[in-house]
């Protein structure tokens, strides 16, 4: 244990810090706040933040401004701040990405826990206490906020809802994860275990929460989940589509990398028991997804000039989707009970809503780009799109299905 005093103040902690820590711990908490162009709102988030932990938390705690590579007057508010208040340093990198922020601010910390959340400061400051209590109580190794679990009360719009749930429903079936949210901006970890683990991240972005996380969960490091209350941020400058198809290749680079071994965790804490039927289930859902997509492409093609294709696209679809969640829930699942067909099948069209989303979203971009685009052209957008959509209804129906 090590006792930790804030400079200046009566307020005394103690914390656990980690075992095998080598440089000097000064501070119980240090949360990074990652800005780009930001100075509109900058000051006022961290002065409320900053009085928020002085009047609230039991312990010393520190602000560190992680501006990344901001052209506005960001880094100037950055340096004032850190210049007038006790507790808040300022850090300037010359790159953009908030997780190559991150890592450099975590990296460089002499806190016994390190945390960051969103300078709109979505999250309820109320739910800080939780976050950290049992990363300094050594009870846990990572804690995060989640916007999906029992308790939560969430503000945001349908679309960014629904691209949220989606998300977390793929890594649960494609990667295995069993948390919630890998998303929420607001999050911490001991430093000792980010000081093992952030050399094995290779995300600089958004994606960098989600790797963290499945390494954290592959080392078997215990992760502790906060329900929070979470008001969007409107002006939020973050592009859904870009970020979306990002995450989707750091998925498939993290599946890779796992299987093939090329991505070496270690055992780090308790060990995860392992999941037998996973390769099984993905060898007989690829092939069951090959024959639907073949399907699905020759009734698009016997549809498609009576009764053009949006039409054509929406019948194909759905008479594939019924099938592949009949084919999935008896071959791959092994589901051959009537118990749950109703449940199932609602799920597998759940999914093919998001299928229809996507194949259509697809079809409408490219026909707007080019009028009359060619079949060949339309085919491979729509096997793309198809492909996404097959990772996701793996997610769902495996899910479902256990």
């Amino acid at each position: 244990m090590t006792t930790l005093r804030e400079p200046g103040s009566d307020r005394e902690a103690w914390v656990d810090a980690g075992p095998g820590h080598d440089v000097r711990v000064d501070t119980s908490v240090e949360f990074v706040i990652p800005v780009y162009n930001e100075e509109r709102t900058l000051a006022r988030s961290v002065r409320r933040l900053d009085a928020y932990l002085r009047g609230h938390l039991p312990y010393p705690c520190r602000i560190v401004i992680a501006d990344n590579a901001s052209t506005d007057g960001t880094w100037r508010i950055a340096e004032e701040l850190a210049a007038e208040l006790p507790g808040v340093r300022a850090l300037r990198l010359e790159e953009k990405g908030r997780g190559r922020a991150l890592k450099a601010a975590w990296s460089s910390s002499t806190a016994a826990v390190v945390g960051y959340m969103d300078v709109d400061l979505s999250t309820d400051l109320t739910a800080i206490e939780p976050l950290v209590a049992p990363l300094l109580s050594g009870h846990s190794d990572l804690a995060i906020g989640t916007r999906l679990a029992k308790g939560s009360r969430v503000v945001r719009g349908p679309k960014r809802e629904l691209i949220s749930r989606c998300y977390n429903l793929l890594l649960r079936g494609v990667l295995s994860a069993s948390f919630s949210d890998a998303q929420c901006g607001f999050k911490a970890i001991r430093r000792d275990v980010a000081k093992r683990l952030l050399p094995l991240v290779e995300d600089g972005d958004w994606f960098f929460d989600t790797e963290l996380l499945v390494l954290a969960e592959e080392a078997g490091l215990r992760i502790h989940e906060v329900p929070v209350d979470w008001v969007d941020d409107p002006d939020s400058r973050v592009d859904i589509v870009s970020t979306a198809i990002d995450d989707l290749r750091g998925v498939r680079r993290l599946l890779t990398g796992l299987a093939s071994g090329r991505i070496a965790v270690g055992r780090l804490g308790r060990p995860r028991p392992a999941d037998p039927a996973l390769p099984a289930q993905i060898v007989m859902f690829a092939a069951i997804g090959i024959f639907s997509t073949l399907a699905y492409l020759v009734l698009y093609l016997g549809l498609r000039l009576p009764f053009g294709p949006q039409a054509a696209n929406l019948v194909a679809l759905l008479m594939t989707a019924v099938a592949n969640t009949a084919a999935n829930r008896r071959l791959t699942f092994g589901v051959s009970a009537r118990r749950g067909v109703v449940r199932h099948h609602v799920a597998g069209l759940a999914a093919f809503g998001v299928g229809l989303a996507l194949t259509s979203g697809s079809l409408a971009l490219l026909h707007a780009a080019s009028p009359d685009p060619g079949r060949t052209a339309e085919l491979t957008v729509l096997v793309v799109a198809n492909a996404v959509t097959t990772l996701l209804r793996f997610g769902v129906l495996r899910r479902v299905m256990r």
